[in-house]
């Protein structure tokens, strides 16, 4: 893997971050789809911030992640449905949003790890457990608290998100594993090298 991946510059980061912000906000313009009974609806943003936290790894896949949510929070109708502004940290889907790029972190840090057999189950487990275990982890409770209802009552409401989050895990997956045999420094085990890398050099 490290002879053909191409060596990592700063410019390169900073093009990758952005254009992941960016993918992640194209993702929303099919729109929100309203859940009834619920005030969080579903989007294809989640399945944006599985690829990034997949393809750029930990740290460059949580700032993808921040910045896009930076420019939500400075007015930029960015999110599925064209919402944007300091208003959607006070609405009931904000713990969602926060969960994002920690999300997005763990997919990445996981897949530092991931070992050189089973490579699309370990891509999977991992989507599902940042993606989803920890988008939730953040969303339910803080749903529950601006809804005031109690909190297993907001999980099982929830509960409606999970196959299609399910799927989402799925062809993130299948998309990260294709894309990490033909360009390898989308593969967050370059990245940590890298990273080992310059540290050694210190």
């Amino acid at each position: 893997m490290s002879r053909t991946a191409p060596r990592r510059t700063p410019a390169r980061d900073l093009a990758l971050i952005a254009v992941f912000a960016a993918l992640i906000a194209a993702l929303g313009l099919p729109g929100a789809f309203p859940v009834p009974g619920l005030p969080v609806p579903i989007t294809l943003q989640t399945f944006g911030v599985m690829l990034a936290g997949a393809l750029l790894g930990a740290r460059r896949g949580a700032l993808a992640v921040l910045v896009l949510l930076a420019l939500v929070v400075a007015g930029l109708p960015l999110l599925a449905g064209g919402r944007g502004g300091l208003a959607v940290l006070a609405g009931p889907s904000a713990g969602y949003l926060l969960g994002w790029p920690v999300g997005a972190f763990v997919i990445g840090a996981l897949l530092a790890r991931r070992p050189a057999r089973g490579a699309f189950w370990w891509t999977l487990v991992a989507c599902v457990v940042g993606g989803i275990g920890v988008v939730y982890a953040f969303g339910i409770p803080v749903l529950a608290a601006r809804t005031d209802v109690p909190l297993a009552t907001a999980a099982a409401g929830n509960a409606v998100f999970l196959p299609g989050d399910l799927l989402k895990a799925a062809l993130a997956a299948a998309i990260a594993v294709a894309v990490h045999r033909g360009y390898p420094v989308l593969d967050p085990r370059a990245d940590a090298a890298s990273a080992r890398g310059r540290a050694g050099r210190a």
